[in-house]
């Protein structure tokens, strides 16, 4: 889609970048979604017995800051997360107001199994990049989503 004319050549880029970034997150996160569907999760459950898996347990608002997720959001993923077994909530030792999340043996075995595969089906995607470029793009996407924040 051509805009110059009506906005100008900046925005004319902006815009263009900005649908090609859409698409590309659109096309590479359905791919992902449907290695995740695989395992009999959903992207939010798979996510939360992911950063659970890497950072051990955490809070439930430190599990939404991760995941860029709200509260209200997080208390049913969560519950159904634990209704499969995977998680499980117990007071803090430091401050029993706070809920600390983590994983069960099952949702351990089950992050072990999972996360390699799903690593595998991300490398696999990727792979059309160079590691080069891997590593440009995600320095820009970086930089790009700390300063967006910023206007």
């Amino acid at each position: 889609m051509k805009t110059t004319k009506k906005y100008g050549k900046k925005a004319d880029l902006a815009l263009s970048t900005w649908v090609k970034l859409a698409r590309a997150y659109t096309s590479f996160n359905k791919k992902a979604v449907d290695s995740i569907r695989v395992f009999g999760l959903t992207q939010p459950q798979f996510a939360v017995v992911e950063v659970l898996g890497h950072l051990g347990p955490l809070k439930v608002g430190e599990i939404c800051d991760k995941m860029l997720a709200s509260g209200g959001n997080m208390t049913l993923v969560l519950d159904n997360v634990a209704k499969l077994g995977f998680i499980e909530r117990t007071h803090s030792k430091e401050d029993r107001r706070a809920i600390l999340v983590q994983l069960t043996q099952k949702g351990k075995d089950l992050f072990d199994k999972v996360f390699v595969e799903h690593a595998e089906q991300i490398t696999k995607y990727m792979s059309v990049l160079t590691a080069d470029e891997q590593k440009n793009l995600g320095d820009l996407l970086k930089k790009l989503g700390i300063n967006v924040i910023k206007l």
